[in-house]
């Protein structure tokens, strides 16, 4: 599987994203905030770790770039997209999820390792968690706190779209303790945390985050012959 890989000027965790998916078999592709094309490209991620327009908000500038125009048509239409950190505060600029990140409450940023519960498995990036399950990941932010109105919140938790929610602290004072949301497809999803810290257990405290790059494998497998490719493209 090829992941395209988006970098913006300040981004830091690209290297580690990349690392992550070469970890499960995949081969990482470099994309800039000017590549206009996906062609070939199975799955995108939008790593965090950059200060992308965050004088004005977090990830503003950086939906308007041809990359991220790019991403939006092909999510649309299926495109697996995972956004960490700032990636998941562009997603929500370019409104393939709802909602906003603002400043933690705490005025502070933070970086600690975080209990996370997964709420539900049927999104293509948490297909090999158990609903349910508690898992660690590394939540490193300064503006982490999800919010978005009272009939989107209604939505979101009515549809099954949160996908991870903090677990014994809110970090950061998203409303219902939210950590990660999708759309309702459950192609494209946005956390916080970074699952790319946690991949190797001999490196990490933890490995789970490595199962958000599985379970993207394991989907793009269940794909990968004609006639399941062209069911999944019609739902």
């Amino acid at each position: 599987m090829k992941v395209g890989i988006v970098t913006f000027p300040g981004t830091v965790d690209a290297s580690d994203v990349a690392k992550a998916v070469g970890a499960v078999g995949g081969e990482p592709v470099t994309l800039t905030h000017a590549s206009d094309s996906l062609t070939g490209i199975d799955a995108v991620v939008l790593p965090g770790g950059a200060s992308y327009s965050d004088h004005l908000r977090p990830g503003a500038l950086a939906r308007h770039t041809p990359v991220i125009n790019a991403v939006i048509a092909r999510a649309r239409e299926g495109l697996p997209v995972l956004g960490i950190g700032n990636g998941f505060q562009i997603l929500c600029e370019a409104r393939l999820l709802p909602g906003a990140l603002t400043t933690n409450a705490s005025g502070e940023f933070i970086s600690a390792e975080q209990q996370l519960r997964v709420e539900t498995r049927d999104t293509l990036w948490s297909n090999q968690f158990e609903s349910g399950e508690v898992i660690r990941i590394m939540l490193k932010s300064g503006s982490g706190s999800y919010i978005a109105t009272p009939e989107v919140i209604d939505r979101l938790e009515s549809s099954d779209q949160v996908v991870f929610r903090y677990v014994g602290v809110n970090p950061n004072g998203s409303i219902n303790n939210i950590a990660g949301i999708t759309n309702e497809r459950g192609n494209v999803v946005g956390l916080m945390a970074h699952p790319e810290y946690s991949v190797d257990a001999a490196t990490a405290s933890s490995a789970d985050g490595r199962r958000f790059f599985t379970s993207l494998a394991a989907f793009l497998d269940v794909v990968s012959t004609p006639r399941m490719r062209h069911a999944a493209e019609s739902s």
